[in-house]
């Protein structure tokens, strides 16, 4: 109840000053919360990691890492944070967030807007105390090795976070995109994973592609990935495809999320599992709001599931929410953990076509 009437109150500020203020409230305690929701059935890892459920949140939630412990203590089982680039980076101008309403979605164009790694290394020392911690990796907009950037910002972080994202799926910075296809990705990954070996303490590596893809693309990553020993890869960033949607604000430039990109990233994460043959772990984002949709996810081939866009919707008590959802779906159908429902829907869907 209490939160619902935050919630309407946060609605009549612009997006984005809700957001901050949303963030401020949650880093005061307002969001309530005893920790992660756990059972046996949710207890999981993914590339190595131990967590408490599967169900985290995406980067962009808590871009400069000021709210992590609060985050983590509402029910979340990990958390990423940024995307985190080198240098202070202002982004796009405003106004910049825009909420879809009659969509239960939102479109953003902020450009990797962030206080640059310093700062946020320096918040993340503040404000994380225990759970699961990833960092988004970001390349600011004019440097002109991208690669270089990664590298920077994942050795800035490595003593902190558990594992690091590669972000090349971003449709707000120029040409970023760009570096999905196979020759460029491979350069990248290379120079990322071999930074990364040379660290001290060695942390997995995921990449975040984008659900605009062609098939080829698709089967060009996936070899990639396996190639170069990726730990893991999120599926999906934002569209910018615009079907159906019904809010004013719909033809805003740059990327949709929530409801809308639930069917289209879910598909992406489908063929993924096809395409890897289940040997890299894949995190399901895109457009989830419901536990039944985190197990759709999770049917689809994901080991673990991120959520944002539904939380300016529905407060950051979802994810609680949803992993207790989530509990009661693997007890109907009888599974014993998460991991045995991992890709169930594929094997069923494999199983109908062969009889």
């Amino acid at each position: 109840m209490i939160e619902q009437l935050g919630l309407s109150l946060l609605r009549r500020f612009d997006p984005e000053i809700a957001h901050g203020l949303a963030l401020r409230a949650l880093r005061a305690g307002l969001g309530g919360g005893r920790g992660a929701v756990t059972s046996a059935r949710l207890k999981t890892s993914f590339a190595g990691l131990d967590l408490p459920n599967p169900i985290g949140v995406a980067a962009g939630f808590d871009k400069n890492a000021i709210a992590v412990d609060q985050t983590l203590r509402t029910g979340f089982g990990f958390c990423e944070v940024g995307a985190v680039t080198p240098q202070p980076q202002e982004g796009n101008p405003r106004p910049r967030l825009f909420r879809l309403a009659q969509d239960r979605a939102a479109i953003n164009r902020f450009g990797f807007n962030n206080l640059g790694m310093e700062v946020i290394v320096a918040n993340l020392e503040a404000h994380r105390r225990d759970g699961v911690v990833g960092v988004n990796l970001g390349a600011n907009k004019d440097t002109e090795d991208k690669a270089k950037d990664y590298v920077a910002v994942l050795q800035k972080f490595a003593e902190l976070v558990d594992f690091a994202t590669v972000n090349v799926s971003s449709p707000n910075t120029e040409k970023l995109r760009d570096l999905q296809g196979r020759d460029a990705l491979q350069r990248l990954l290379a120079e990322v994973l071999a930074a990364r070996d040379r660290l001290v303490r060695r942390i997995p590596v995921l990449l975040k592609i984008a659900p605009d893809l062609e098939d080829k693309d698709l089967v060009d990553i996936s070899d990639v990935c396996v190639a170069e020993c990726v730990d893991g890869i999120v599926a999906t960033n934002t569209t910018l495809a615009r079907v159906g949607l019904k809010a004013p604000a719909r033809m805003e430039t740059g990327g949709l999320s929530g409801a809308p990109l639930f069917d289209k990233s879910t598909a992406v994460l489908r063929r993924l599992f096809v395409l890897t043959e289940g040997k890299i772990p894949l995190i399901g984002a895109g457009g989830v709001a419901t536990a039944e949709q985190a197990y759709a996810k999770i049917r689809a081939g994901a080991s673990v599931v991120q959520l944002y866009t539904a939380m300016i919707y529905d407060g950051v008590s979802l994810g609680s929410r949803i992993a207790e959802g989530l509990d009661r779906l693997l007890a109907a159908d009888g599974h014993i953990d998460v991991t045995h429902a991992v890709g169930a829907g594929v094997e069923e869907s494999r199983d109908a076509i062969v009889a």
